[in-house]
């Protein structure tokens, strides 16, 4: 299969967050790492936030973005206590919207949508295997190199993480994708990126 015909997918994303931390917020972990649905999240790696990714099917050297080692074996199927089942999507700022884009498709991952928001700035979007990338316009100054913000976790009941976590989760908010809400994890989480939790896609 060449490249052009191949489907990229995220495969793992590098933390440099402390096992720890995640298992505070119910989520089962093995080993300094975790499985979100086909997605391996790996924990303790140097740096600050989200140090790296791995993408099967595409060259994932990015504009700046650091690659990751790809996953070894394959998902378990972990069961997380506080009911997540899987990685919605992966943040990345652009201080240069177009220069990233374009960096994207030659490492054949053209974005198929853009959006505006309110304020301006852009957002596009290209789905990884299960999960989306999301590139949002910085609006900075610095035209520096793109950057990894955050992650959106996919979670079954969102209520009851909400009751689980109590103050440390903010208030569940309507999300952009309809029929959908969000919340996001204040920063006495401890954890080093931004990180978000969702409802399902609905049926």
């Amino acid at each position: 299969m060449t490249r052009s015909s191949a489907r990229p997918q995220l495969a793992a994303l590098a933390l440099s967050d402390p096992p720890e931390h995640w298992e505070a917020l119910g989520f089962a972990v093995s080993a300094n790492s975790t499985w979100l649905g086909d997605v391996e999240i790996r924990f303790g790696c140097p740096g600050r936030g989200i140090v790296g990714w791995s993408l099967r099917g595409a060259q994932s050297a990015v504009d700046g973005l650091p690659v990751a080692d790809a996953p070894a074996g394959q998902a378990p199927g972990l069961q997380h206590p506080n009911g997540a089942t899987g990685l919605d999507h992966v943040v990345i700022l652009a201080p240069d919207f177009d220069r990233t884009a374009s960096a994207l498709e030659s490492a054949g991952l053209a974005l198929r949508r853009v959006a505006q928001r309110p304020d301006g700035a852009r957002m596009g979007f290209r789905r990884l295997g299960s999960a989306i990338l999301e590139l949002v316009e910085a609006g900075e100054a610095d035209a520096g190199p793109a950057r990894f913000w955050g992650l959106v976790v996919i979670v079954g009941d969102l209520d009851a993480l909400a009751a689980r976590l109590g103050e440390r989760l903010g208030k569940i908010r309507p999300a952009v994708q309809p029929g959908r809400r969000i919340a996001t994890l204040h920063a006495s989480a401890g954890l080093q990126q931004a990180v978000a939790f969702m409802d399902p896609e609905p049926a």
